[in-house]
């Protein structure tokens, strides 16, 4: 009928589930110029940088060297320089997108408006494994620091039975659970409130991270770095897969688009922070903590940092500071983690992907508050059951997933709406682009086949969900959008 408004995508077929949302339409319904919306715009720069940091240092550092320690030896560092420069590459692409589509969502949203509805939606589940498991990985941690800290203080810790999942020596995490309970009554109170409490988090885990360093390289032994690579290059790739969950952060920055002032620049200038301070916090970390001790002794270490920290002065004060910082710490990063996957799924149940449960919003607190209670206990249980390394291949699956989204969608969006305002443009487009998108599929194939099978498992469970529900309830099915591309 001539006159009429266009729907937004075909109805049927093959166009049901390649349905993109209309740019204009999503920068509108979120107020990305106007500066509405339903979520309260409160973070500026500082603040958005140090979610960002807050949910990136401590996962990698305060609890993964145990684990990558031993797969690469004192080349864990080149490991770290590997993820280093794939994160930086990616934080560019992230950039671009941000400032383009500031909007919640991150990667899920950035693939609704360039690759269609399915691709998105798929996004969208290694997200949410993304932020689940890397909230439960770090949980994890969590109770090894306040044992570490009890040990030191009291001469007590909690029982093996309850402070370790089963197959570690456990029956449940109890101690990762109170952290999760913790984290969801902050977030209930607003996303202001849990940005200062992660700021000043930040503040302390940055001080005793430097601490650590200060007095590991006061014991610095060149010896303790030969062999330097005893497992050669597949070692050094094997590890840089597994830390590379600790560059979240980029993520964490980009899902909070519709609460930061002035989005458009706040955005990049916040992601370009994030990576400059976590790069150089991971390498002399790192560093120092491969040449204040043997890589052999990594192996096995609970609390890894404190330990060593405790093996070079004894019970004394440095190792009761750093075993109080990990405690303190790592409640930032469960914080700005599980903060990270309400918000995917708020976008998400705006779209109709999920339920609109999850896209409740508190009428006096405009935060959603039934969706923090539902991730929070999802995070919890995970985090009481499930192994630490587990945890930690499936986080770096999800991030590298949807990094790789995300540079894709840069060529997409350039090639066809070149005319879209941008705050930030990538440098050296395209070989940026394709450079982070062959370094993520690199860290890809290094992962162990058992994640790439619970990976599928996931995304199998994923797919039913979005074929029985979410492809009848998007609201993109509906005639009340109009296209304006």
């Amino acid at each position: 009928m001539s006159g009429s408004a266009p729907t937004a995508e075909p109805a049927t077929g093959w166009g049901r589930v390649m349905r993109r949302k209309p740019i204009s339409l999503l920068n509108a319904e979120t107020g990305a110029d106007s500066g509405g919306g339903e979520l309260k715009r409160s973070l500026g720069v500082a603040r958005l940088t140090m979610i960002g940091v807050g949910s990136t240092v401590g996962t990698g550092i305060f609890i993964v060297l145990n684990e990558a320690v031993p797969k690469a030896g004192p080349a864990v560092v080149l490991s770290f320089v590997l993820a280093a420069i794939t994160a930086a590459l990616t934080a560019l692409c992230y950039a671009e997108l941000a400032s383009t589509i500031p909007v919640a969502g991150a990667s899920y949203t950035y693939a609704y408006a360039t690759m269609g509805e399915l691709i998105a939606f798929v996004v969208g589940a290694c997200l949410l494994l993304e932020y689940g498991v890397a909230a439960s990985a770090v949980a994890v941690g969590w109770g090894e620091y306040l044992n570490a800290l009890l040990g030191d203080v009291f001469g007590w810790q909690l029982p093996a039975e309850l402070s370790a999942p089963p197959g570690e020596g456990g029956i449940l995490n109890v101690p990762a659970a109170v952290l999760v309970t913790a984290c969801c009554v902050l977030l209930m109170r607003g996303a202001k409130e849990s940005a200062t409490i992660n700021a000043i988090t930040v503040c302390i885990k940055l001080a005793v991270l430097l601490l650590f360093v200060a007095v590991a390289f006061t014991a610095f032994n060149s010896d303790n770095l030969n062999p330097f690579a005893p497992y050669g290059a597949a070692g050094v790739s094997a590890a840089a897969s597994m830390v590379f969950f600790s560059y979240i952060g980029m993520d964490t920055v980009s899902t909070a688009g519709e609460e930061v002032e002035n989005p458009r620049r706040t955005l990049p200038l916040a992601l370009f922070w994030c990576v400059v301070i976590v790069t150089s916090i991971y390498l002399l970390v790192a560093l120092a903590g491969v040449g204040a001790q043997p890589w052999q002794e990594f192996e096995g270490q609970d609390a890894g940092l404190a330990a060593i920290l405790g093996n070079l002065t004894g019970s004394g004060w440095p190792a009761i500071v750093l075993a109080a910082g990990g405690v303190v710490s790592i409640f930032g990063v469960t914080l700005t983690t599980i903060y990270g996957q309400t918000r995917i799924l708020f976008s998400m149940g705006r779209d109709g992907m999920v339920p609109k449960v999850f896209h409740t919003v508190h009428p006096r607190r405009r935060t959603p508050i039934r969706n923090t209670l539902i991730v929070s206990g999802f995070v919890g249980v995970l985090a009481a059951v499930v192994p630490l390394n587990t945890l930690a291949n499936l986080t770096s699956m999800g991030t590298l997933v949807a990094f790789t989204v995300v540079s894709v969608g840069v060529v997409i969006l350039r090639r066809t709406r070149p005319d879209l305002q941008r705050g930030f443009r990538v440098p050296g487009y395209p070989v940026v682009p394709a450079l982070s998108i062959l370094a993520c599929v690199y860290l890809i194939s290094q992962l162990p086949w058992t994640t790439y099978l619970m990976f599928a498992i996931w995304l199998g469970l994923a797919l039913t969900l979005y074929f029985t529900y979410s492809i009848k309830n998007s609201r993109l099915a509906t005639d009340e959008f109009e296209l304006s591309r």
